[in-house]
């Protein structure tokens, strides 16, 4: 085999080979993910304008005496022993008020690529409403929603900070 034939065999190999396994690059900031809005707690609104959860004033005045925040820990969904204790308080005001529905929002911290933390604000959203389904809680009065990293509790980039967005925040 003559030099331009095997440089030109070395040239079809390393394409082909480029070509399947990719480069590894920075998050691509241009990539399409689709978030909520800024402000859906209280009287959800997204989007179009319909309603996430729509409760009576009253509902709405009482749940402000409930926990309406738990915590997770780094890159989890699981639910822990501190959590379960909010959670158990929510369950019983979801039980004391049959027609009350609630939107549950899932947050993390600012580690990680969005599409990767919007899916992690997704598992604990849902972990909150699987947990208050174990409760009795009938699935069709919580909604979920993820926020991702779009909106930190607290700004900064100390473990602190990372603690107190790493949250799923329960809303009427």
């Amino acid at each position: 085999m003559n030099t331009i034939a095997k440089l030109s065999a070395l040239m079809v190999t390393s394409v082909a080979l480029a070509v399947t396994t990719g480069c590894a690059t920075k998050r691509n900031n241009t990539s399409e993910v689709v978030v909520a809005p800024m402000g859906v707690p209280g009287n959800a609104v997204y989007g179009t304008g319909v309603g996430l959860v729509n409760n009576s004033a009253g509902v709405v005045v009482a749940a402000e005496n409930v926990q309406g925040v738990v915590y997770f820990a780094f890159d989890s969904s699981a639910i822990d022993a501190q959590a379960a204790s909010v959670l158990d308080q929510q369950a019983s005001f979801l039980a004391s008020n049959p027609n009350a529905a609630v939107l549950v929002a899932g947050h993390t911290d600012e580690r990680g690529s969005r599409e990767y933390n919007h899916a992690l604000g997704e598992r604990r959203a849902q972990a909150v409403k699987s947990y208050l389904a174990a409760k009795g809680v009938n699935g069709a009065r919580v909604e979920t929603i993820s926020y991702g990293e779009e909106q930190p509790a607290v700004q900064g980039s100390t473990e602190a900070a990372y603690a107190q967005n790493r949250r799923a925040t329960l809303s009427y």
